[in-house]
């Protein structure tokens, strides 16, 4: 598996509502921890403390969420989506054939549709999937090994521009 980091696509918007939210956890997220875990702390004996187990098991998720925003914002490509050029990349939708059956797509990150909207599915850069198809052509035929050793064939059937 490699190292390399694909620059990820996102809005403005996606790339300022991500960028507000490692703020306030880069800050008053971690204020709000630490005086939590201090708070519990107060109470005794941490062996037997969930208070001071939860807070802890917070701030882990709290600094893991800061690591996966810090990465894809240092990543970003931000601004309109790709145009449409029958290619796929990073910030189309993409229509395809798998197993058969077909599939509509993003191909990119999750942080561009947001949690409150699109039933669209998501596929990053990185995935198998993703991987396999990048750079492929509307007509072109391409697989992928997927996670269980099965060899997938992904027929490319239409390439969009992703209009949020």
């Amino acid at each position: 598996m490699s190292n390399e980091t694909t620059d990820t696509w996102l809005t403005q918007e996606a790339f300022d509502r991500r960028s507000a939210e490692l703020e306030q956890l880069s800050n008053e997220g971690r204020t709000e921890i630490a005086k939590r875990i201090e708070s519990a702390r107060e109470e005794g004996d941490l062996k037997e403390n969930g208070g001071y187990h939860a807070a802890k098991e917070e701030q882990g998720k709290i600094e893991a969420r800061i690591r996966v925003l810090t990465e894809l914002l240092r990543h970003a490509k931000v601004g309109d989506a790709p145009a449409n050029t029958g290619i796929v990349q990073s910030g189309t939708v993409v229509t395809a054939k798998i197993l058969g059956e077909r599939s509509v797509f993003l191909l990119g990150s999750r942080e561009i549709v947001g949690e409150e909207s699109s039933d669209l599915d998501v596929y990053s850069e990185g995935s198998p999937l993703g991987t396999a198809i990048l750079g492929h052509r509307v007509g072109e035929t391409t697989s992928y090994i997927a996670p269980n050793g099965k060899e997938i064939s992904v027929e490319i059937e239409k390439v969009d521009t992703y209009a949020p």
